[in-house]
């Protein structure tokens, strides 16, 4: 099983340290632009490897896609990185331009390779993938639905002085600070709807959180959150790589579910060895059919920005 990260900064390096500690891939190569840098960030990971245990090879290379000929899975995270500020939809300009070149580069070498797709905004960016590439569908997966559920959990169970473990919730929609459908009625706590523990307006605080946990994050940072979207990321390589069958909201191209077509945004699916095995029809509530809709107007018309030609 090989992997490839193209960006080697602290969402991609995150994202391979991840991987190699669960040890379930035989090499992880680093991509990036900057001389020397992926290079630096794979000795680096490699010598933790006696520490933390894995066998996983790391390797860089400065824009060499030859070296990641044969890849099973790769993963974009290059772009420029959200500033204080910005909006996801601000990047569009440069990154569209960056995901496109890579994307081809990548395919060009690993004509059978399932994608990932990190850049932001996200959405957007998956769906140029399957304008400007011939991959099937199922192998064109944007990730942003697994980070938000991981933050809604997170919310859940500060809200409920809860363990992580005990909460299980979903966020689907858009992955942006006014896309994201957090479904608190389908969030449980051991089975129990959380809205037994938690008042109306209390699981509203919990969404309005987690809709705004990626900016809240680079307040605080100055940039870009990476531990939680590197974990997000190595999860869905894991649930591809081991053909595990497991549920994630992520950021497929819809022809009619959900009542949307020609959009990709995030719904859940099941990931295995084919990439996106199956789309998940969950059933939504007026108001969250509302929500899912308005989401799916502002993706579209971020979309709208793309140069396709």
């Amino acid at each position: 099983m090989k992997v490839t990260v193209v960006g080697a900064g602290a969402v991609g390096a995150s994202c391979a340290e991840y991987i190699a500690i669960k040890n379930f891939a035989s090499e992880v190569v680093l991509v990036d632009i900057k001389e020397g840098y992926a290079e630096g960030k794979a000795m680096d990971l490699m010598q933790t490897a006696s520490l933390n245990g894995f066998d996983t090879k790391i390797t860089g290379t400065t824009g060499d896609y030859s070296k990641t000929a044969g890849s099973d899975i790769a993963v974009i995270t290059s772009g420029i990185p959200r500033k204080p500020g910005m909006t996801r939809e601000e990047l569009i300009g440069i990154n569209a331009g960056i995901v496109k070149t890579v994307s081809s580069s990548l395919i060009e070498h690993s004509p059978n390779v399932t994608l990932i797709v990190v850049s932001n905004p996200m959405d957007t960016m998956t769906y140029l993938v399957h304008k400007t590439t011939d991959l099937p569908k199922n192998k064109i997966i944007g990730m942003g639905g697994a980070l938000d559920s991981a933050r809604f959990k997170y919310r859940l169970a500060e809200a409920m002085e809860a363990p992580i473990s005990d909460i299980d919730g979903m966020v689907i929609g858009g992955h942006s600070d006014k896309g994201m459908v957090p479904l608190t009625s389908h969030a449980t706590r051991n089975s129990i709807r959380v809205s037994e523990f938690l008042s109306a307006e209390r699981l509203d605080q919990v969404a309005a959180d987690t809709k705004v946990g990626g900016a809240t994050l680079t307040g605080l940072l100055g940039t870009s959150a990476w531990y939680a979207p590197g974990a997000a990321v190595s999860a869905l390589v894991q649930a591809i790589a081991c053909d595990q069958k497991k549920m994630f909201p992520c950021s497929t191209y819809l022809e009619g579910e959900y009542g949307l077509n020609d959009i990709c945004i995030g719904v859940p699916v099941l990931l295995g060895k084919n990439g996106i095995e199956k789309i998940v029809d969950v059933p939504l509530s007026d108001a969250e059919k509302a929500k899912m809709q308005e989401s799916a107007e502002g993706v579209t018309k971020t979309n709208g920005l793309l140069e396709l030609s």
